[in-house]
């Protein structure tokens, strides 16, 4: 019968570093156990734990320099933009650190302002106009401009801060921006406006004539009464309530054109061609 495994106690909550796991009388040699999961490099969990990106964050700051701070992606996240934030971790170090990517760690070498440098929670991390000027340098404009939308959407910027924020790109991609409910109706938009088609608005409450409220459209055209909606994958689950509230608009004098993600992803030319004609 094999020996049972030492676990220290205070190691099953959350992650770890390796010296915390040679502090509580674990060798590296029994972190390659089967009740351990390595997370990174030098970072582990108990195996079976679901690792709160809150707690894994905390971990990886407890394992880094003092100077680390949360960047991209995670600065996003941190802020409460809906992106992956641990996939990698990602932080940015002066030039002149030695601290270098490794497995579950992306660092990018660059000077960050105090003013730049939020506390959150206890974690460093860009402050979100940095955090959004640096996803529109390292990111495909359409997917920057999601991130945008996003933190529109959330109240946390307007869009008079973003027109005067560091950074061409971003001020570029700002007064496209708008505060869409989805990432796939930003890239919907997107696709509109690389076709040469004209703005929509977005998230536009609709009244028939009596003034009755009939819906909110995700994309509108007034000139041409024109509706556009983006179905999610939550659209099947909500068909009655979608139908009823399609009908309302019809009936209302709207026209409607709905496109999925396969659409959008598969098709760009007959969705931009199928508007243009609606137009």
């Amino acid at each position: 019968m094999g020996r049972t495994p030492h676990i220290p106690l205070e190691l099953t909550k959350k992650p770890f570093s390796l010296d915390e796991a040679r502090s509580a009388g674990l060798t590296l040699s029994a972190l390659k156990g089967k009740a351990w999961r390595r997370l990174g490099a030098e970072l582990y969990c108990r195996q079976g734990l679901r690792a709160d990106p809150w707690e894994l964050l905390s971990a990886w700051r407890r394992m880094l320099p003092s100077d680390a701070v949360f960047a991209s992606a995670t600065a996003a996240w941190i802020h409460g933009l809906d992106f992956q934030p641990t996939d990698p971790v990602e932080i940015v170090m002066p030039h002149d650190s030695g601290v270098r990517s490794r497995p579950g760690l992306s660092v990018r070498h660059s000077e960050t302002q105090a003013s730049e440098i939020v506390n959150i929670r206890g974690l460093r991390a860009t402050a979100l106009q940095r955090t959004l000027r640096d996803l529109c340098h390292q990111w495909p404009a359409v997917e920057a401009l999601v991130a945008i939308d996003m933190a529109l959407h959330l109240g946390l910027t307007d869009s008079d801060s973003l027109g005067r924020a560091r950074g061409r790109r971003l001020r570029k991609l700002a007064a496209m921006a708008a505060p869409a409910e989805s990432p796939m109706e930003t890239r919907l938009r997107w696709l509109l406006l690389e076709a040469g088609l004209l703005r929509p608005e977005v998230q536009t409450n609709l009244h028939n004539s009596d003034g009755r409220f009939v819906g909110r459209a995700d994309l509108y055209y007034p000139a041409a009464r024109l509706v556009i909606e983006y179905d999610g994958g939550n659209h099947r689950d909500r068909l009655v309530e979608d139908n009823r509230r399609q009908n309302l608009m019809v009936n209302a004098g709207f026209r409607l054109l709905r496109f999925t993600a396969a659409d959008i992803r598969n098709r760009p030319d007959v969705v931009s061609a199928q508007v243009r004609g609606a137009l």
